[in-house]
């Protein structure tokens, strides 16, 4: 395949019942901007048809690929191994459930013609919109959480790392992505620290963001639980201690 423009990856676990309207969307935005393309969807292991119906939109996504794994790696691992396999010059990774649309990309594109080399999404900073909330207790750990990921690893100006929606300049992504090792939901934190600890700029850009029903993250315990995003986040806060990332020289 030639190269393209723009790379978008999508993780993708049980996602049967809502990915095939994102898709739709996906689709529609990035025809608008009549800039070259390609989807990765990642599959996570799924028990469902997810894979299938994809493969549906193989006559209308130009350069639709789709990568099936056969368990459950975590959707750490699978947006990396999107990102390794991406081509574009630009490479961007959102949910498959659409709570964040792909229509942030035209922000984070002009973002990264003004000089910034990887664009968060945050749900935290002026400008942002929730327009569905995570329910309570959700919602509280995730406060607590990031609080925690900020002290931790010293990323004070960055209020929300886990938000799915990230846009990067290929640079970023061949010099950060080999380097993670996080497979679950600390992925986030540990991307950023990294294109941080890299030099890269860093920019922040507001989204709306819906909260969709049958969220993957796990409550207290569990691979997607808090207690685990805990744990790899002082695991991540170890490496970097002890140069297991190779930063320095």
């Amino acid at each position: 395949m030639s190269e393209v423009d723009i790379s978008i990856v999508i993780p993708a676990y049980n996602e049967r019942e809502r990915i095939e309207e994102n898709l739709m969307h996906i689709y529609e935005h990035m025809q608008s901007l009549s800039r070259s393309y390609e989807v990765i969807i990642v599959i996570d292991g799924s028990k469902d048809e997810t894979a299938v119906l994809a493969r549906t939109f193989a006559d209308r996504i130009e350069n639709l690929r789709i990568i099936e794994n056969e368990i459950n790696r975590g959707k750490g691992a699978v947006v990396r191994q999107g990102l390794l396999n991406a081509k574009g010059q630009i490479q961007c990774f959102l949910d498959a459930d659409g709570s964040t649309s792909i229509t942030h990309i035209d922000q984070a594109l002009t973002l990264i013609g003004g000089g910034a080399d990887f664009v968060v999404g945050s749900r935290d900073i002026p400008g942002a919109e929730i327009a569905v909330s995570q329910p309570f207790l959700r919602e509280l750990m995730g406060t607590m959480g990031n609080w925690m990921i900020r002290c931790v690893l010293g990323l004070w100006r960055f209020p929300d790392t886990q938000c799915g929606f990230k846009v990067m300049t290929r640079e970023v992504s061949k010099k950060v992505v080999p380097l993670m090792v996080v497979d679950r939901f600390g992925y986030d934190f540990e991307m950023i620290v990294l294109a941080k600890k890299c030099g890269f700029q860093i920019e922040q850009m507001p989204v709306r963001w819906l909260n969709e029903e049958g969220s993957k993250v796990g409550g207290l315990f569990g691979p997607n639980g808090f207690v685990q995003v805990l744990i790899d986040l002082y695991k991540t806060r170890w490496r970097l201690w002890t140069n297991a990332y190779g930063l320095r020289k």
